[in-house]
């Protein structure tokens, strides 16, 4: 009896991974063996940097407001100290995003806080 073999499924397999490994430099892309490595790594990659993502626009809106506060004489912890006693709810996005586009009234919230 012939041995049987499933080519369709191998094929695709295969395809996907090339598919995914499109635009990479060299033997990463047309290499199935390389290119399984190099997608897997990838995916490692983009998961950890979906995490990183999230720190690092955290630590930008922090010194943005950091930086609109100490203009009017006050520091980012007592800022937010003070916002949290009044019991004004804004996030840090929507803080660093008024601090930099409007700035009169950041200007106007600091002062309801002081």
């Amino acid at each position: 009896m012939p041995r049987s073999v499933n080519a369709v499924a191998s094929r695709a397999r295969r395809k996907r991974i090339l598919k995914q490994a499109k635009g990479f430099y060299g033997k990463r892309k047309n290499v199935y063996t390389v290119a399984k490595n190099i997608v897997e790594k990838g995916m490692t990659y983009s998961y950890v940097g979906r995490k990183l993502k999230k720190r690092e626009y955290r630590q930008l809106w922090i010194a943005r407001i950091n930086a609109a506060v100490r203009e009017e004489g006050m520091t980012y912890s007592q800022f937010i100290d003070r916002l949290n006693k009044k019991g004004i709810e804004l996030n840090r996005k929507v803080l660093a995003d008024i601090a930099m586009n409007e700035p009169e009234s950041f200007k106007a919230l600091i002062n309801s806080v002081k």
